[in-house]
């Protein structure tokens, strides 16, 4: 299953960890603010993915009335009582009518390290995402289904939850989206908002995204 795996995302924001130009200092700003998950700067962030699916018909494809959110766990045990920047985003998302719900079915059952602050050898991989992954058995009663992260890099966590929710709803198409995407291959960003459709695919024994 894993070595077939592929998921097609989109994503609106960009990011530089590296990059010393004023954009890409404002690019790490702006990762700052989504992950501070304040409710006044993600309803910005909803708002600006709700002008761009306006804008984008190849955004139709992930939003809509019958389209599902499914937040995507952070690195910790999910704790019920604490709603994760993904979470709280796609509660936003819902407000400005994006999808028809959130449904907060998928769990992390173990935590893994936190790729972040991990060396590369130690940065958890698809698997080991997938293994710490369980869905919550339900009928869901949706046409489709979006696995909403806040960041992406090189797709592992998305890759993962999208493996263990297509065994749990086959016959439903899902889709991932991203807020925010690392450009961690390039020496700068030239804009904070860049829009893209792609695909996650798991090869070699690895996630790579493009773009």
């Amino acid at each position: 299953m894993i070595s077939r795996a592929s998921l097609r995302f989109a994503s609106c924001y960009v990011y530089s960890p590296v990059g010393m130009c004023e954009v890409s200092r404002r690019s790490r700003l702006l990762r700052e603010l989504l992950k501070s998950a304040n409710r006044h700067y993600l309803e910005r962030f909803a708002e600006r993915v709700r002008v761009e699916r306006e804008e984008r018909p190849e955004f139709g494809e992930f939003f809509g009335p019958d389209a599902l959110l499914i937040p995507v766990p952070g690195s910790a045990r999910t704790d019920a009582g604490k709603p994760t920047v993904a979470e709280r985003l796609a509660r936003q998302m819902i407000q400005k009518g994006l999808a028809a719900a959130v449904w907060p079915g998928l769990k992390r059952v173990r935590a893994v390290p936190k790729s972040a602050t991990a060396t590369a050898g130690d940065r958890p991989g698809v698997g080991l995402h997938y293994e710490s992954f369980e869905v919550e058995p339900t009928d869901i009663g949706a046409a489709r289904i979006v696995l909403l992260d806040d960041v992406v890099t090189k797709g592992r966590t998305l890759l993962a939850a999208a493996i263990r929710v297509r065994e749990c709803f086959p016959h439903l198409p899902v889709r991932g989206f991203a807020l925010l995407r690392t450009m961690g291959h390039v020496a700068e960003v030239e804009r904070l908002v860049d829009p893209c459709v792609g695909r996650i695919r798991f090869r070699g024994g690895e996630a790579y995204r493009s773009p």
